[in-house]
């Protein structure tokens, strides 16, 4: 009876009602659409608030998000805060969509079994989602060997006791907004490890690890590429890359390597920054690759901090979105009405989560925290084009 008083309670103080109980204008639980974009203006964390973005240009949504706020374990009601994910799929939308399936439960398991929040709980998260993702594609192997050659970056930030953990793998980034005392001013500092072919840095490392292989990157039509295939050289999924067993028919031809190859091409182990929050912190922004195509990390942190919260994260989307309008010469009115799939060719799919600090709510009672659930949203998938929603 007490926890859906609770329940209950929640619903009527959460994000989605202001303490009078009316909704907050622009504001529902789920978050709305308009065309392409989906968007959830504004909501309440453990951690203070947040808003979340997604635009989608390609046929099938292949960026795939969500926040959870609340408990992070599935024993201990006191091990409060809040977790964001963005997975930028390549491929297909299937690899994106199993992590949001699969990715926090592995991760509040962990976090149950060890009664706390870890770079070591983290990780086991990830680990345990390459596998299960590996684990589908072995089963289904026979009726749809094209899993194999789906895969997706992850980018994960949890917010827990006043600590902020950053962890991905792939080409996504977390910005932490920091304000300059004296001067009023916000700088931008990346908490996220790119692993980009493009970057000279990646390349070396993946040369040190394939000190026998001296094409595992190749430049082709000026850009790098591991074996001329893929830019990021770490990922969940892409199971060909990384098992030479599904390097081979039924999958086909042109996923597959003329070469096998005695080692994983792409790795899954996430880089794990652990920032602890000053009060000169002021935000993060989470996002895919395809805002940061548009905008720098200084220019984005620039624009949110001289602009309202409410909404900021549907701004940010606009900005990249007039950026790429202006590289094409044209009008930002134009490419709104340009449809999925052809869209592509201007932009990719973008995903933006944005996370204020507030140390009062990071200190709040349990009882008092905010309950949230939400994936990010955007044009509905035909059930037939993805991975099924739960399973190893």
């Amino acid at each position: 009876m007490l926890l859906s008083t609770m329940d209950y309670l929640r619903s009527c103080w959460g994000p989605t009602s202001s303490p009078d109980g009316r909704p907050r204008k622009g504001v529902d639980a789920a978050g709305r659409q308009d065309g392409l974009l989906w968007y959830k203006d504004a909501g309440q964390l453990v951690a203070g608030e947040f808003s979340m973005a997604v635009v989608q240009a390609n046929n099938l949504l292949e960026d795939h998000s969500q926040v959870e706020s609340g408990s992070l374990s599935t024993t201990d009601p006191d091990l409060q805060g809040t977790f964001v994910g963005v997975y930028d799929g390549h491929g297909g939308p299937e690899t994106a969509r199993y992590i949001n399936d699969h990715m926090f439960n592995h991760l509040k398991g962990y976090a149950s079994e060890q009664k706390c929040m870890s770079v070591e709980v983290i990780r086991k998260a990830f680990r345990a989602t390459e596998e299960g993702f590996l684990s589908l594609v072995s089963n289904q192997w026979s009726v749809r060997p094209q899993l194999a050659a789906v895969g997706s970056c992850c980018l994960v930030g949890v917010i827990c006791a006043g600590t902020l953990y950053v962890a991905n793998v792939g080409d996504s980034r977390a910005i932490l907004g920091r304000l300059v005392k004296g001067t009023g001013e916000v700088v931008a500092m990346q908490l996220s490890a790119e692993h980009n072919a493009s970057f000279e840095e990646v390349r070396r490392e993946m040369q040190a690890m394939h000190p026998d292989d001296p094409h595992i990157v190749i430049l082709k039509h000026n850009v790098w590429r591991v074996k001329g295939i893929i830019q990021i050289t770490r990922s969940i999924g892409d199971v060909y890359l990384k098992r030479p067993e599904f390097n081979r028919e039924p999958l086909h031809s042109k996923f597959r390597l003329p070469e096998t190859f005695r080692r994983p091409l792409l790795s899954s182990e996430p880089a794990i920054t652990v920032h602890q929050i000053q009060l000169t912190d002021q935000f993060i922004i989470f996002a895919s690759d395809g805002l940061w195509e548009h905008l720098s990390n200084q220019k984005a942190v620039e624009l949110v901090h001289s602009s309202p919260r409410n909404g900021i994260a549907r701004k940010l989307v606009k900005a990249a979105m007039q950026e790429a309008a202006k590289k094409r010469e044209m009008r930002y009115s134009d490419l709104k009405k340009i449809d999925r799939g052809v869209r592509r060719h201007f932009h990719d799919d973008i995903t933006v989560v944005v996370v204020f600090f507030d140390s009062n709510a990071i200190a709040m009672d349990a009882w008092s925290r905010p309950t949230v659930s939400l994936r990010g949203g955007g044009v509905a998938l035909p059930a037939n084009s993805l991975a099924p929603f739960s399973g190893s």
